[in-house]
């Protein structure tokens, strides 16, 4: 094949006989022994493959080396190293966001990019005002970070640490905005407490419920 050149952590890589069957994963670890990005379940259900694309965050067990020629890959690695840890880095290690720490290296390079997200006003699927979404709801976090499992269940220092950098984050966008803005979505503090969505049966009794008031209001002559 011809010749591939990659941009990783700043640093450019050049292959000339790289099986183009190799994911990015694999290329990391195996050829360059960078070895921050974890292989889990090796199917993208996990995340603790996650890796930034020209800042975008991926599994990179799915993608092929191939398919980034000329583009910005980013591994844990480049977002910080033991000696100079970025924010989030060091938000995880004062909130104890992690156990056995497989997984953090993905959940680190995720909630980066959903940083750069919150601060452009991307909404999420939970998301109830498409035009003006409040990334700084805990439920929103929960949301976005839902493609990175935690098997240690350290899910609430998770959200926490993110929490903390996130109000940071966005705190400075708006005090160095030139133009007061008034929305919900410009509030510098995370809010909320997360929980599951109801389940079918919780709708189905929630349902009944509201029937039986229906009758009730019906037998009382519409009143209640």
């Amino acid at each position: 094949m011809s010749t591939l050149t990659l941009t990783i952590n700043s640093q450019d890589y050049h292959f000339d006989d790289l099986d183009p069957r190799t994911t990015l994963l694999d290329l990391c670890r195996q050829h360059l022994q960078i070895t921050g990005p974890k292989k889990g379940c090796d199917h993208g259900q996990c995340g603790a493959c996650t890796m930034l694309i020209n800042g975008a965050r991926i599994n990179s067990c799915l993608t092929l080396a191939v398919m980034h020629d000329g583009d910005e890959i980013t591994t844990i690695e480049g977002i910080g190293m033991p000696a100079s840890l970025s924010d989030l880095q060091q938000a995880f290690v004062d909130h104890d966001a992690f156990q056995c720490g497989y997984c953090t290296p993905g959940q680190i390079c995720s909630a980066t990019a959903l940083i750069e997200e919150v601060k452009q006003n991307w909404p999420s699927y939970v998301t109830s005002d498409l035009q003006n979404p409040n990334g700084l709801l805990v439920q929103e976090l929960a949301e976005r970070m839902s493609g990175n499992i935690c098997r240690c269940s350290a899910y609430p220092n998770i959200i926490k640490a993110i929490s903390q950098v996130l109000e940071n984050e966005v705190s400075k966008q708006t005090d160095n905005s030139s133009t007061p803005q008034t929305d919900a979505k410009t509030s510098s503090q995370v809010t909320g407490i997360w929980s599951p969505p109801p389940s079918e049966t919780q709708l189905g009794n929630q349902s009944t419920a509201n029937k039986n008031n229906i009758n009730s209001a019906n037998a009382l002559g519409g009143r209640l």
